[in-house]
């Protein structure tokens, strides 16, 4: 089956998957936010398949602003559980792909720093899980 996803769609994809490697980042603030990052959304670019090319579109419009963790999260983990609900709607091959790959970007950000996760990593890795297991 394919995916038919609209410009719409496309952009909570991109904003679950970047958001969650985001959060992990954000939350671990007083080590090397930018290893996680840089680990976790080169994962996301790796994506293959129709997840994949989407993560792949270098399109604007992906907000993950916010001024704190909170607000952030408040934006992001609904945007993991809508796009799990859109997938498995039309793909659940693609939503368990999606669900994937975005745990496999979470992981590799939370390892950056060659080490165990932070508990605080460890308890937003637990959030993202429970967003996209929401759907």
């Amino acid at each position: 089956m394919s995916l038919s996803l609209t410009t719409q769609d496309k952009l909570t994809l991109r904003t679950a998957a970047y958001g969650a490697v985001s959060l992990l980042a954000a939350a671990d603030a007083a080590g090397a936010p930018h290893k996680s990052a840089t680990a976790g959304s080169l994962a996301l670019y790796a994506a293959t398949g129709p997840v994949g090319h989407v993560l792949a579109e270098k399109k604007p419009g992906v907000q993950l602003e916010g001024k704190t963790v909170a607000a952030m999260a408040d934006h992001v983990l609904p945007a993991l559980t809508a796009s799990m609900a859109l997938l498995t709607a039309q793909d659940p091959d693609a939503a368990g792909d999606f669900r994937h790959t975005v745990l496999l970007a979470v992981d590799a950000a939370a390892r950056a720093h060659r080490g165990e996760p932070s508990p605080t990593a460890a308890e937003m890795t637990r959030k993202i899980t429970a967003a996209l297991d929401a759907a």
